[in-house]
């Protein structure tokens, strides 16, 4: 069901192996959580799958998004973007922070054209969330790499009483050369246009000047 990193997207690996400097830097950014936005005031398209009644909320600190760096958060994180620098083709890069009890309910990304790593940084001892997609279900692990098709039906189950963080990395999913390019086309040029100026930026800069 997961895709094999070390054979599919090889590049990865060297987020993996950075797992403890990169958690560094997100220690300190948690210092002040309560300022960190949450993922419907960053995308409101994330409403249905982020908003709760129960106080507990999925936050973002977004790093990087279509080829282009977010400056004010990667300036926070300059070992984090170091690393995912040495990525190739990555498309989108964020922290994602579930407080506790914060479950994300089913739903399926939009873009077939990447894939999305996962990178457990702080993830509960204690009845840690249950992370499933289609019919499998994985915990996370501190250190440890996952990849998997976002458009995949996938949720989060989370019953614990303690904070979850992970980096999200999305990467061009690999394919020939000339797929490969319309691909990239569609992803940094179309979709840039569209989420990073249209909804991204704006949605960061309102956040920063309220």
């Amino acid at each position: 069901m997961f895709f094999d990193i070390a054979k599919d997207y090889p590049a990865l690996s060297i987020v993996t192996e950075n797992a403890a400097v990169i958690r560094q830097e997100l220690d300190v950014l948690l210092k002040e959580r309560s300022r960190i936005p949450r993922y419907h005031d960053v995308d409101s398209h994330q409403e249905m799958i982020s908003r709760t009644e129960s106080g507990s909320e999925w936050r973002v600190f977004m790093l990087a998004g279509f080829g282009e760096n977010i400056p004010a958060n990667a300036a926070k994180c300059p070992q984090t973007m170091s690393v995912i620098a040495r990525v190739p083709n990555v498309v989108q890069a964020f922290f994602s922070i579930l407080e506790p009890g914060k479950s994300v309910p089913a739903h399926r990304g939009p873009l077939a054209g990447l894939l999305r790593y996962h990178l457990g940084l702080r993830v509960p001892a204690e009845n840690p969330p249950v992370f499933r997609v289609r019919d499998c279900f994985y915990t996370w692990r501190d250190g440890e790499g996952l990849l998997f098709d976002d458009t995949w039906d996938h949720q989060v189950i989370n019953e614990s009483k303690e904070l979850r963080a992970i980096l999200i990395v999305d990467v061009l999913r690999p394919m020939p050369a000339p797929l490969h390019f319309i691909n990239w086309f569609y992803l940094f040029v179309g979709a840039r246009l569209y989420y990073l100026h249209g909804i991204l930026l704006p949605s960061l800069k309102r956040l920063a000047a309220s």
